[in-house]
């Protein structure tokens, strides 16, 4: 099972990175100003997997988009600002032939999450929450939460590292960290049913970079540690596995500004 992360111009989340707002003067007063690009991502084989694998991501990030009625809506190079974002994440299916640790478990479909993120920077601290709905796999909600430390230690480096929390609705929980009566009956490795309810599932840090190459071509790099709690945590998956969850990955972007009338 591969699951990645989404959000633009969210926290350092795996799938799409926080990437620098562009001015208007460095978008030369185009409308819209994209940060497109991709990477490679190394992470949990499913939550609470012991194994890593690799995997693709895109990095995305709008950074001034003209809506018709609304106006011209920018990023902000100052260090005092309250943003509103789209976040989205991706799940992977889950299939039992991929480890023994699943084993007579039930496959669980890929799921596709999609909400909302609103974060608030002061100087060099930075807030965020996330809450995002899940479909297919599971139908439930999800939410993250996130404090960074942000220091630019030389001109074109930024960095920034600090804690972060999961939680799950019920569904989620019991989707990904449950065992029910049929699967425990079916299963070489767990003896009775489990039920996972609601509740924060993960704590843990995370930290990014980015590095200009030039005004257009930006290098990114990110890692990781979760720590699976609560429900989570005491998952009879998760001992098979880790309550320690591992990522890091590294790409590159390119700023794409244009106007389309």
């Amino acid at each position: 099972m591969t699951y990645l992360r989404l959000s633009v111009l969210a926290a350092c989340l795996p799938l799409l990175a926080v990437l620098s707002p562009a001015s208007a003067d460095e978008a030369g007063g185009h409308r819209y100003v994209l940060d497109l690009g991709g990477g490679v991502l190394a992470q949990p084989r499913y939550p609470g997997s012991d194994e890593t694998i690799a995997v693709p991501y895109p990095l995305i990030a709008v950074s001034r988009l003209f809506v018709p009625g609304v106006g011209q809506i920018d990023g902000n190079d100052g260090t005092r600002r309250i943003t509103v974002y789209p976040s989205f994440n991706f799940i992977g299916e889950r299939n039992s032939a991929d480890s023994n640790e699943l084993e007579g478990l039930e496959d669980v479909d890929w799921a596709l999450e999609a909400g909302l993120g609103l974060s608030a920077r002061y100087d060099w601290i930075r807030g965020f929450a996330e809450v995002r709905q899940g479909f297919n796999g599971y139908s439930g909600q999800v939410a993250n939460f996130g404090v960074d430390l942000i220091g630019s230690p030389m001109e074109d480096l930024e960095l920034r590292f600090g804690p972060r929390a999961g939680w799950g609705s019920q569904n989620y929980m019991d989707t990904y960290f449950g065992i029910s009566a049929s699967e425990a009956a079916a299963s070489p490795l767990y003896d009775q049913a489990y039920k996972a309810n609601a509740g924060f599932n993960t704590v843990g840090l995370a930290g990014s970079a980015t590095y200009n190459l030039t005004d257009d071509w930006k290098l990114h790099a990110l890692v990781g540690w979760d720590r699976l709690v609560g429900d989570a945590g005491n998952s009879p998956i998760v001992k098979e596995g880790s309550v320690n969850q591992y990522y890091a990955g590294a790409g590159i972007t390119y700023r794409f500004a244009f106007d389309l009338f």
